[in-house]
C-alpha cells in the first residue's frame, strides 16, 4: 500500500510538473516569505503539544468528513490550541490538494505541514511554493540516499521535515540522518494496522533534544495522555478532530496531556 501510495503522488506530480515546470516551481519555492520556526513551535513543553490534521479521506478509514472550507477547519483549530497544522494533500486516496494547504496557509498563524507521499525534489519544491513550513519524508518510503537528498532540500528552503518512522531500524536511520523531528506512527502503511505502544518502544532510541512526535491511534484524550506517558513531546490528530467538534475535542486532549 505505501509503495502504490508514493507511485500515485508521483504521478500525479509529474503531471502537475508538464504544466508547471520545475524551474517555475523553483522560483515561486525562493519567492515565499520565510518558514516559520518549527522548532520553536513544536519543542518539548510542560504540556503535551498538538499537530491538529486536515484530513477527508483515508484509505484504511474511507471517507471522514467533506471539510468544505478547510481555511476555517484551520481556524478552529488554532483556537482550540493547536501548535501547527498538518494538511493531507495526496488527492486519490486522501481527497486533498495543494489549494488545500494554501488555503490553510493563508487563514493561520501556525507552522503548516505538508503531508503526502514524497519522493522527488519536485514535490518538495512545490510543498514550499504553497507556504508549507514542515514536510513529511516517510522513511519506509525512501531508500537512504533519496531521504537523506530530500532531507537536505528542506533545510535548504528554510522548511523542516517530519521524518516518520515505523521500526528501530527506521528510527536508527532518521537519528543518522540528524533529524531534529522525528515521528513515529502507530499505524503500519503496509498492513495499517494500529500498534499504540510502538512509540513507547521506539522512544528510547531517539536522542534527547529531538522533537518526539506521536501519530496515529488517537481517538480519546487517554490516547493523548497515554503518548504523553511514554515520552511524547507532541501528538498528530486526525480522525478524532475532523469527526468531533474541533475545538472542545483538542482543549481535552491538551489537558491529557498536561
Amino acid at each position: 500500500m505505501l509503495a502504490d501510495l508514493t507511485a500515485g503522488a508521483v504521478e500525479d506530480a509529474e503531471a502537475r510538473a508538464s504544466e508547471r515546470p520545475l524551474a517555475a516551481v523553483e522560483t515561486a519555492a525562493l519567492a515565499q516569505r520565510p518558514a516559520l520556526d518549527v522548532l520553536a513551535a513544536l519543542a518539548p513543553a510542560d504540556r503535551v503539544k498538538i499537530i491538529a490534521e486536515v484530513k477527508r479521506a483515508s484509505p484504511s478509514r474511507g471517507d471522514l468528513a467533506a471539510i468544505p472550507d478547510p481555511a476555517l477547519q484551520a481556524r478552529r483549530y488554532e483556537e482550540g490550541g493547536a501548535s501547527a497544522i498538518s494538511v493531507l494533500t495526496e488527492g486519490r486516496r486522501f481527497k486533498g490538494s495543494l489549494a488545500d494547504l494554501e488555503a490553510v496557509k493563508s487563514a493561520v498563524t501556525l507552522p503548516v505541514l505538508r503531508k503526502d507521499f514524497i519522493a522527488t525534489e519536485y514535490q518538495v519544491l512545490e510543498a514550499r511554493a504553497s507556504g508549507a513550513d514542515l514536510v513529511l519524508l516517510i522513511v519506509a518510503a525512501l531508500e537512504q540516499d533519496a531521504l537523506s537528498r530530500l532531507y537536505a532540500l528542506t533545510g535548504e528552503l528554510g522548511m523542516t521535515a517530519l521524518v516518520e518512522t515505523h521500526s528501530a531500524d527506521e528510527v536508527d536511520r532518521a537519528v543518522d540522518l540528524g533529524a531534529a523531528v522525528i515521528g513515529v506512527n502507530a499505524r503500519d502503511l503496509s498492513t495499517f494496522e494500529l500498534d499504540r505502544d510502538l512509540f513507547g518502544r521506539l522512544a528510547e532510541r531517539i536522542p534527547a533534544g529531538t522533537v518526539k512526535i506521536a501519530e496515529s491511534a488517537v481517538m480519546v484524550p487517554a490516547d493523548v495522555a497515554h503518548y504523553r506517558a511514554a515520552g511524547a513531546d507532541v501528538v498528530l490528530v486526525g480522525e478524532a478532530l475532523v469527526t468531533n467538534d474541533p475545538v472542545s475535542t483538542l482543549r481535552a486532549f491538551l489537558e491529557a496531556g498536561a
